[in-house]
This record gives C-alpha cells, structure tokens and sequence, in this order.
C-alpha cells in the first residue's frame, strides 16, 4: 500500500495557467504513517506583475518575489518528493492544474501519478461540518490556521487535515469499506487502493468491530440504545416551579430568579390547571424557555400525559435539547424523557436505502458520493435525520429517493422496521414526558390521515408570531412543472430508465407477460405528457409575464393574482384547453399505473423482498402523481371565495419555469375549529405578539376571539434606556422623494460613516433584496484596502447560520440582510455592537395573501391598513430591534434610516411597541458625534 503522501499548495496570479497565470508560492508538506516527515516552501517568481486583488487576498507583493526562484529551479525538488507519492491538495484539480503547466512549460513531464483531494475526501467522511472551505474544517478540527491564502500555511493545515481523514478511514468497519469500494470509482480520489488494502489488512485481521454498532442485512448502523425510565412516585410532583426555581439558583452560576420568569410560570400553572388557552409575551432576557418548560413538566407528570412544545425554528429545538434540558434533568425531582420529533421526511428510509446501493444504472458522481456519504453516516448517527448532513444539492436530489415517506412504507412488514429511524422516534415519543416539534408538524398532523404526533391535550407553541403562517401554508397548495417533471423521471420514460427498468428486470423473474406490455405503454404516456406539460407551464409563464404591471423590470419574479374573473379570458381559455389535454393524459397514465400495480401484487407470494420494495415504491409515485394531479386541476379551475390564487413566474428562468399556489384567506376559523376547540390549554408565546400593548391582532388572527385567552406582557428585564442608543437621521430622504439609485448611494456613505465608528460589528437589515443587492454593490466600491468584511445574504453562498457564524468570526465585519435575518439569530457580546434599519418592514401590498386578506376586510368595512398591514410591520419591527441586545451585558445603537417613523401618525406606534427608551433625532453629522462619544 502506498503510504506516501505529497501536500501541495500553490497562490498564483490568477485562476487560469493556460490563460498564463502563474505561481507566486508553493508549499509543500511530505506525509508518511499520518506523520509530516519533510517540509518544503519558497516564494516562486512569476516574471509578472502580482494583480492587486491577489496582494490583498496573499498579503504577497512584487517584492516578495522579485528575488525568488523560478519554477524551473525548484521543480527537480518537487519531483523528488513526488515520486511514488500521492497528490494531495485542497480542490487537488486547481493545484495540480498549475503545476502540469509549469512542469510543461519548464521541460518536464507532467506528473501522473494518483490524486487525493481533501475537499472530496471531507465530504465523504465529515458529513456534520459547516462547509468545507480549508479555514471552516481547520477551526472544526482545532488545527492552527496563521496564515490562510499562504501557500505554506495551507499545505500545513491541509496535511493536519489529511491525516485525520486517514485515521478516520482506516477505523471504518470492515463492511462499510466493503459496501463503500464500488463507488469510489467515480471520484477523483484515488480511494480505490487506499481502500483496498484497508479491506485486505482488516479481513486477514479479523477482530470485533466497535461495541457500538450493529451489523444488519449487510450494513452498519449506529446501535440504538434504548433507555428504561424509571417508575418515580407521584409524591415526587409534589414540588412547586418556585421551589425548583430556587434550587436552580443554588446549582447554576450567574443565574438569577427573574420576577417576569416567575410571573410566567404561575400563569401557565393556571392556564394548565383551569384549561384555559393563554398568550403571553417574554421580552428578550426573561428566560422563557424554562419559564414554559418548568411548569409545563411538573403539570404532565402529575396528569401523566406528555405536553407538546412546539417551535419555529430549528435552532430553538436544539437550544432546548441541549442546553434547557440537560439543566431541567439536574433540578426536577424525577426522571423525564424529551424527544424531538420532526416531519418524517428528515429521516432516511433504510429499506429504500439499502435497495439503492443495487441501483448500478445510477451512475453518476453526485449520487455515488452520497451513498458513500450515507455509509458512513450511517456508522455515526442515532436519528437518521438529514440536519445532520452537509449535502451537495445533487446530494439533496438523492436524498429524495431514499427519504422515508407514508406512500412507500411497509411499517410492521418491513424487515427494517425495528431499526427504522422515524418509527422509533415515534416510539420515543410515545414514551416521553415532553415532545419537542415544529409548527409545520404541529399543524401537519391536523390534516394527517393517520396520526403524527402521540395523542396530546396540551401544548406550548414557542415562536408563536410564526402560526397563522405555518397553517396557511399547510392548508395551502402549491405546485410546479418540475414537481411532474421529477416524478415522471423516476417512473421512467421507457423500459431502460426509472422505476420501469427495475419492473423490467422483475417480469423477467416472475411471469408477467402483460405488464411488460404496460411498461411499452407507461413509457408513451410519460413521453406524451411531458411534452403536454411543457407547454402547459409555458403557456403559464407567458400569461403572467404579460400581465406584469412594469413591463420594463426584466428581473426576479412575476406574479399574478387570479380569481373566477380569469375564466372570461381569451389567453385562459386557451391555457384550458392544454390543461384538459393534461389531465386527460394524467388520468390514463394513472389508470395504466394502477393497473400494472394490481397485475403485479397478484404474484405478490412470488415477489421477494426487493421486489415488494420495488413494488411499494412504484405504487408511492403513482400516489403522488395522483396528489400532484389533483393540486393542478385544483388550482387552476377550483378558484373560490375562501382561498387565494396566484401564479409566479421567472424572468429570466427557464420557459416552463412557473409556479402555482393557493392559500386560505383567512385560518382563524381552521384554528378554531380543527386545534384550540379540541385542546384543553395552548399556551402561546414570543418576545412580540403584542401591537400597541394590547393582543387584540394576534388574538383576532388566530381564531382566540371566542376562546377568551389569559394574555400577559411580561417585560424584559433589560435596561434598555442606558444600554441602547435609538437614532433617527433627520436628513435621509424619504424613498419615494427621490430615485432608487440616489436613495442607495445615500444610505451606502451612511452606512460607511456608521462602521468606521462602530469598526464594523453591523447587522443591517433590509426589506428588499433588490436593495440590499445595490447598497452591497455601492458600499464595496466605498471600501478602501478591504478594511470591512463585507457579508451579504444572497451574495456571499451558504445558509443563515453559516453567514452569521463567518460575521463573528471576522473582525471589522458588517452582515446584509433580509427576511430571514430580521429573526432568530442570536448575535450577543461584543460581535454586534450597531442595528441599522434600512425600512419600516411593511409587506408589499401587493403580495397575493396580503392584497386578498385586505380585499375581505374593506368589504367587511374594515381598515386594512391599520387592521392588517400595520400590526404585522410592528411585529416585524420588534422582530428586527431584539437583535441588538440578547443579554444584560450587551449594548449598542440601533439606526432607523425610514423618516416615516418619526413624521408619521402611524410612525410613531413603531416606537411605542418597543421597550421604555430615549429617541435621538438630529442630522447624521450629530448623530455619529453623539455616537462616537457614547461608544467611548
């Protein structure tokens, strides 16, 4: 076995060498038995100028080479060290790409020799990471990065890296190497040696493998330990939430009894004990988490029935999971169980799994790094949960075929369903004393034809400012042509693709003569139907295309809102007759589909298990062709007075690229009815429900009118007057006075103005991505010698968490913004020290759900303005404003860039939501004077 590896790094002037860039750098660090046994580093004259992008990005100039050697002086010591040793880079193609052509250049032979590259080689074997830049996996692993963008640095780093994946590999069980070798030949590392041997060396050496897993059907899985709770007493509830509150500040260090935390917790005992339904309000700090789950734990144990706490996000589930109840476990006086449960599409479906390893036709790269991916996970995971992985987007489109889902399952019958990760946390969760979900799976089980969550009577919504949007989307419908597209894929357009070539392959094990007939016939229709379908989604797009209002924004999305009005139409009535043809199409295909599913489950005792899987798996796409066939019908000829239609569309996007979507007007009445009627008590809670001091909006919103709720605001117990600086420039113009591109170029030298006093430490929110994209764009240009770290949602790739995470990381760094970011994130100490709010957060009135909502309310004579518009831009608003602060020791100042909330009658309410504190209004010369001195 090759056991020599050969890190290369290289900085070079540019990213093309046949377009004659050059190296500037090279570093390079010689691994033997995980051990770095040689060095080697210099500076490598270019014979051209260093670009100044390049000098910021290295910190490596003109002089720093001038003296250097030539590639060609040092390439007989690279080639030394190369030989019969693998090439190993971070992105291998890039690095070795430079050095084929100075090599070349320089009179040598290129180097042919095996690759190893550490990005590919951590995407199979470090599945829970961020992402996989050198600096991300560097500050995971704990490895000392001086120097990043310096060739010798990164190669140093890049061996530390390198030698952990191979320690990892080689403890790898003997069969997931096994399982793993046939799909390493698409990659372009060199595994398949490496591998190899490990297989050889572990199969001569037969020992245990690792108590910890366990050894089915020809996988590894992780082995579930299921934990016995132990019996406790019911004396044991006899305790009181103030009495455990005074324990918990004798256990925890710096925790202090709050009076709002404890004014919560005896509300909801008397919500619970009198089933009342109850909303209440905790400001940042109060400590609501525990102030919910102390009395709400005490209450299930004494009624022996578990409570349900569901939230928005998934950060708050995992902030209770690992940080509240571990605490809550110290103090109670008996044992408890808490588990999360989520939809059961974030889990893998095993047997699904297991019948795609033998799926060889797939054969392309993504799906067999994920598999691989999936092997090894499986090695490491207790819940098969997808947030756990760090897919590649083809990953995720894998990932969809190997899902656990209702229309695919064989339950009890499957020879997995012992060990089937959603089954047995639905088990747990039928045996825990708390039962931590999301609102998607909170409402989703209203509709469920078989029931979701165990049996409940009470529950907590957490983020409740959330619901009334969770539940019209879930009583919404939505669909695509890529939603028929997928589908028909998978099915197959003929005997050779799809499900149908595994069909094809079983009529050849088990006498089916007429299905194999069916399968000619299924493979038509699916080619009919797509070439129907295109020129439905087509005909889509252009009708709402042409019913844009400015037809000069060639850019984003279109939509259109659309009613019974619609059917008068000359382009609609066209549009129906393509959706008539569709749906006949639709209806034969799904008659041919049911009965070649009826043929085959009359052989069913001549099927073995991988065929019923098979089998399973088909009748699942036809149920959902089926679903998705009804959402279109529906949306496109079932207008009616209680939903809102509207259609999207790209601008720039792809022909057929539109999208269709129906809502409920109003989910008051479906709450009301279908959840708090059949709830003995739901205590709803966030840090804003409240619009004007009262809760009247949410109240109304939410179908409490007739449930007369408790309601509280309980507040912070920050000291918002000294800790926060609320500034409003007098001199910023108001938006529809002046152009876009003027207000832009303004608000981006405020900003600049800003963070040169605050040195970055700035979370600027905006309403617009439009305008965040040309405030970046403006603001960059601004920046001298990159003194900020400029991070923008949108602009720079990856999720929210992953954006706010680098935002900490860098010094001097300032974080763009929008609707996702106005929430959730939690920013505290010094990393934030600056809120900018670029706009009162209004949602644009022509938004279809809004426009609809506000088209009922004039009829019924309300005012939508003040009933609807206004309330929800105050909740967003208190929303944007709770970043800043998070704990007593932090501070700040929050700019408001939107004169309408001082100049107002409305304006003014915005302030009034918000906690006790002084308004500075003044140009913004004297505002960054005030400013400046208040930091000091």
């Amino acid at each position: 076995m090759n056991n020599r590896y050969v890190v290369i790094d290289v900085e070079t002037t540019g990213n093309s060498p046949s377009k004659g860039d050059r190296i500037i750098q090279i570093g390079a660090v010689v691994v033997e038995q995980h051990t770095i046994i040689e060095r080697f580093s210099t500076f490598i004259n270019p014979k051209v100028p260093i670009p100044p992008f390049i000098e910021q990005l290295t910190g490596i100039d003109d002089k720093m080479v001038k003296d250097a050697p030539s590639f060609e002086e040092v390439a007989p010591k690279l080639l030394t060290m190369l030989e019969g040793a693998y090439f190993v880079a971070h992105n291998v193609l890039f690095d070795l790409s430079f050095l084929q052509e100075e090599l070349t250049n320089s009179g040598y032979q290129t180097f042919n020799g095996p690759l190893l590259d550490t990005v590919e080689l951590s995407r199979l074997l470090m599945l829970n990471v961020d992402g996989y830049q050198l600096g991300q996996l560097a500050e995971h692993l704990g490895l000392e990065h001086d120097n990043p963008h310096q060739a010798d640095s990164d190669a140093e780093v890049t061996a530390g890296l390198l030698c952990y994946l191979l320690k990892k590999l080689e403890k790898l069980p003997l069969l997931t190497l096994q399982r793993i070798e046939p799909f390493l030949k698409k990659m372009q590392s060199g595994l398949e040696e490496i591998v190899g041997e490990l297989i050889k060396e572990k199969s001569r050496n037969l020992e245990d493998d690792e108590n910890d897993l366990d050894f089915y059907r020809q996988l590894v899985l992780k082995k579930s330990y299921e934990t016995e709770q132990e019996d406790d007493s019911i004396a044991h509830v006899d305790t009181t939430a103030g009495a455990l509150v005074e324990k918990l500040s004798s256990q925890m260090e710096h925790y202090e009894a709050r009076d709002s935390q404890l004014k919560m917790m005896d509300l909801i005992e008397h919500s619970l004990n009198n089933r009342e339904h109850a909303m209440i309000e905790a400001g940042t700090g109060v400590g609501k988490s525990l102030g919910y789950l102390i009395p709400s734990l005490l209450f299930g144990k004494r009624e022996d029935r578990p409570i349900v706490v569901s939230t928005h996000t998934i950060q708050l589930q995992q902030q209770l999971m690992e940080r509240d109840i571990p605490i809550l476990k110290k103090i109670m006086p008996f044992s408890f169980e808490a588990t999360v449960l989520k939809g059961r599409n974030n889990y893998l479906c095993l047997r699904k799994f297991e019948q795609s390893l033998d799926d060889s036709y797939e054969d392309n790269y993504d799906t067999n790094l994920t598999k691989a991916q999936l092997l090894v996970w499986l090695t490491e995971s207790e819940d098969g949960d997808i947030e756990e992985l760090n897919l590649a987007s083809g990953g995720k489109l894998f990932w969809q075929q190997v899902k656990s889902d209702a229309g695919s399952c064989l339950n009890h019958r499957c020879p997995w369903f012992t060990k089937c990760f959603y089954h047995r946390k639905k088990r747990k969760a039928l045996e825990s004393d708390i039962v931590i979900t999301n609102h998607a799976l909170l409402f989703t089980d209203l509709r469920a034809e078989s029931q979701l969550l165990p049996s409940y009577k009470e529950a907590i919504i957490d983020e409740a400012h959330h619901v009334e949007e969770v539940v019209s989307d879930h009583f919404g419908l939505n669909t695509d042509y890529f939603a028929f597209h997928r589908l028909l894929e998978r099915i197959g357009s003929d005997v050779e693709s799809g499900t149908m070539k595994k069909l094809k392959i079983m009529t050849e094990t088990v006498e089916l003569p007429e299905v194999e007939r069916a399968l000619s016939e299924i493979g038509d229709r699916v080619n009919d139907l797509q070439f129907e379908l295109d020129e439905l989604f087509r005909l889509i797009r252009t009708f709402v295309l042409e019913k844009r209002k400015d037809k000069a924004n060639d850019f984003g999305r279109a939509s259109y809102r659309y009613d019974q009005s619609v059917l008068k139409e000359k382009a609609w009535e066209t549009l129906l007759e393509v959706v008539n043809r569709v749906h006949s199409g639709l209806s034969g295909l799904l008659k041919v589909l049911k009965q070649t599913s009826k043929k085959i489950n009359d052989k069913e005792e001549h099927l073995t298990f991988s065929q019923k899987g098979i089998l399973v798996d088909f009748d699942g796409l036809k149920s959902a062709l089926e679903d998705e066939t009804n959402k279109l019908i529906h949306l496109l000829t079932g207008m009616n007075e209680n939903e809102v239609f509207w259609l999207e569309a790209d601008a720039k996007g792809a022909k057929n690229a539109a999208y269709l979507f129906s809502k409920p007007i109003e989910v008051n009445d479906i709450l009301a009815d279908e959840f708090f009627k059949k709830k003995n008590s739901v205590i709803l809670t966030s840090a804003t429900l409240s619009v004007k001091n009262s809760f009247q909006y949410m109240v109304n919103r939410l179908g409490l009118s007739d449930f007369s709720p408790i309601t509280a605001s309980l507040p912070s117990p920050f000291a918002y007057d000294s800790q926060v600086k609320f500034l409003i420039p007098t001199d910023i113009p108001m938006i529809n006075d002046v152009s876009q591109k003027t207000f832009v170029t303004t608000i981006a030298h405020r900003l600049k103005s800003i963070a040169t006093i605050t040195k970055g430490r700035m979370l600027v929110l905006f309403t617009s991505y439009e305008m965040l994209k040309e405030t970046h764009a403006v603001f960059k240009d601004l920046i001298q010698h990159e003194e900020f770290m400029l991070i923008a949602q949108g602009i720079d790739g990856g999720s929210r968490a992953r954006l706010t995470k680098n935002f900490k990381r860098f010094e001097q760094s300032i974080l763009f913004g929008t609707s996702s970011f106005w929430e959730g994130i939690d920013i505290p100490g010094d990393d934030l020290s600056c809120l900018v709010i670029i706009r009162l957060p209004f949602t644009p009135p022509d938004n279809p759900v809004i426009a609809a909502r506000s088209e009922r309310l004039r009829k019924e004579g309300g005012n939508p303005f003040m009933e609807l518009s206004l309330p929800q831009a105050i909740i967003r608003f208190k929303q944007g404003f709770g970043r800043l602060v998070r704990t007593e020791r932090d501070s700040g100042a929050v700019f408001v860039f939107d004169r309408r909330i001082t100049e107002t009658r409305y304006g003014r309410l915005f302030i009034t939501s918000l906690p006790p504190l002084p308004v500075h209004q003044a140009p913004m010369h004297e505002l960054l004077t005030e400013l400046k001195d208040w930091l000091q």
